[in-house]
């Protein structure tokens, strides 16, 4: 706990009935997309062990991170964030930051490869969030909300192995670079 009393806490299913309406509330505030809350129960049921909230002294909610860990494609473990939020007038004191990072942390120790996330092209403050710790962006997603904006997906590749594979640098024993094409056969 920090001088104001801020705290972190993991999401666990046995406090559903404090946290879930204040966690809906809070995004519903922030993000532009409206989840129902089959969605927040997808998330939370399956991978509340990934989720974080950050609190005050009297226990408001005043941030709160989403994520899941599965294969990707039958591929590499790939963690996901799916939403992030902090209250307005709390926003610029590393909340979000360390939301992010507690999340990356234990996708991490799960053996995460990668960790993917999409966010609204006009939401700057959330890209150089992502950039600063290490997330790339992958590709633009046009018209992705339902609100008609646009979207980054960014991409932070934990493994070498992931970003290698994706790049096509993989040889036959794992090795990260590049393979050589076949010589033509002599003549």
């Amino acid at each position: 706990m920090d001088d104001d009393g801020l705290h972190y806490v993991q999401y666990h299913s046995s406090k559903e009935s404090t946290y879930l309406a204040a966690i809906r509330q809070l995004i519903s505030n922030d993000l532009s997309e409206p989840y129902s809350i089959y969605v927040y129960r997808y998330f939370l049921y399956q991978w509340g062990d990934l989720c974080f909230l950050a609190l005050d002294k009297e226990e408001n909610m005043l941030g709160v991170v989403i994520s899941k860990l599965e294969p990707h494609r039958g591929g590499p473990m790939r963690g996901y964030i799916a939403m992030l939020a902090v209250k307005q007038q709390h926003r610029g004191k590393g909340i979000a930051t360390k939301l992010v990072r507690m999340a990356l942390d234990i996708m991490i120790e799960r053996d995460a490869e990668e960790i993917a996330l999409e966010t609204e092209v006009t939401n700057t403050a959330a890209m150089k969030l992502y950039e600063r710790l290490g997330f790339l962006r992958s590709k633009r997603l046009h018209r992705y909300y339902l609100n008609g904006n646009s979207a980054y997906r960014f991409v932070l590749f934990v493994k070498e192995s992931a970003l290698t594979s994706r790049l096509g640098y993989e040889d036959d024993e794992g090795e990260g670079h590049p393979s050589q094409p076949e010589p033509p056969p002599s003549a």
